[in-house]
């Protein structure tokens, strides 16, 4: 589990953002939604989720959709994982770019080429899979 990463100095945050940022379940499910562990991410983005009301909420929700809509397709249900993506990247695309620590920049990237793949019928096989990077932070690396 990677230790909650600190804001820049110039960077606002939100207590909300910061007491998630030190949940260590936050952590566990960045790892599990990282090692496409897409169920056990998904009960841990819904369980801080359903505990969160502010302005991370959204955050929470689009990383647990498209956490799902990769559940979905390993079920092999296209249309599910379709709408899920597309309503997890809707909603990601309308947070900052830093968000809980994260980068949601590439994510988004690669959801939105993953939608694009859905909706056109490919197979997303030489497509990447999502992930979650830590916010730029002086060398960090990605969260493993």
């Amino acid at each position: 589990m990677s230790p909650a990463p600190l804001p820049a100095a110039d960077e606002p945050i939100s207590d909300e953002e910061t007491l998630l940022q030190a949940d260590p379940r936050l952590w566990q499910a960045v790892a599990q939604f990282n090692d496409a562990d897409w169920y056990a991410c998904h009960d841990g983005f819904e369980e801080l989720w359903h505990e969160t009301q502010g302005p991370m909420r959204p955050v929470l929700q689009g990383l647990l959709q498209i956490a799902v809509a990769e559940l979905h397709l390993e079920r092999a249900n296209r249309r599910g994982a379709t709408v899920l993506m597309g309503e997890g990247l809707g909603r990601l695309r309308r947070c900052d770019d830093q968000s809980l620590g994260l980068s949601l920049a590439p994510l988004r990237a690669v959801a939105s080429e993953r939608l694009g793949g859905l909706q056109a019928g490919a197979d997303l096989a030489s497509l990447p899979l999502p992930r979650l990077e830590l916010a730029r932070d002086a060398g960090r690396a990605p969260v493993h």
